[in-house]
């Protein structure tokens, strides 16, 4: 269970490889909210997931005295709303403008980023692989003149603090690790990305994501164990 505010009226049903989930927990630990964790087995679904989101069937879901919420960035906002003030950290920005900045990147990190990490590792073909990987290559680029653009200077797309994008970016950061060790490569090159390589050694360190961040070895077994 997370250390702070929150209960045991709060619950997160998610797996621990999955980026999406990872992003709901680094909310969660950034914000400083307890909850009670629970470990989804995907070949055998609880009820309790299959009555909470029975659209998908999938995790994450936030289970909120009783009501569930579903789909990651969903979630995140939830939090930042259900959960605002007594000295908590925003996530989301207070002004209308800059919350549709921060709503844009989000998007851009899942329609784009993702969308392409999954083409570079999934794809069936060693030509579709290498397309998703210069989409990769190309989405970081992006995101590195983004983070000069929103943060202005500031350690974090949030700014002074992680915020919704540093947090919806990081839940990538665990499976970005593990495709660099299995394929030798480093995705985020620090010469051609120097903003975003630091901003992922900053954001790394910080001690509500260190408390959540799966190893990324199991991860690398995890996934290699999917290709065989």
């Amino acid at each position: 269970m997370a250390a702070g505010a929150g209960g045991d009226d709060l619950k997160l049903l998610g797996m621990w490889a999955s980026p999406a989930v990872l992003r709901v927990r680094l909310a969660l630990s950034i914000k400083g909210i307890s909850y009670e964790y629970q470990e989804e087995d995907f070949a055998n679904k609880s009820e309790l997931l299959l009555r909470s989101n029975p659209v998908h069937k999938m995790v994450p879901v936030l289970i909120h005295a009783g009501k569930p919420v579903c789909e990651s960035t969903i979630i995140i906002q939830y939090l930042d709303e259900a959960f605002a003030g007594d000295g908590r950290p925003a996530l989301l920005p207070a002004g209308p403008y800059e919350r549709a900045v921060a709503s844009f990147w989000a998007a851009f990190v899942d329609d784009t980023l993702l969308k392409a990490m999954y083409q570079a590792s999934w794809s069936k073909t060693e030509e579709e692989k290498a397309e998703g990987k210069k989409k990769v290559a190309a989405a970081l680029k992006t995101l590195d003149g983004a983070l000069r653009e929103v943060a202005g200077g500031k350690p974090f797309f949030g700014g002074d603090a992680p915020g919704y994008v540093d947090t919806v970016l990081g839940g990538l950061l665990a499976w970005a690790r593990s495709m660099d060790v299995i394929n030798g490569v480093k995705t985020i090159d620090p010469v051609e990305m120097p903003l975003l390589a630091a901003w992922v050694d900053r954001f790394g360190a910080l001690g509500a994501v260190e408390a959540v961040m799966p190893d990324v070895n199991r991860l690398v077994e995890f996934s290699l164990s999917l290709t065989t």
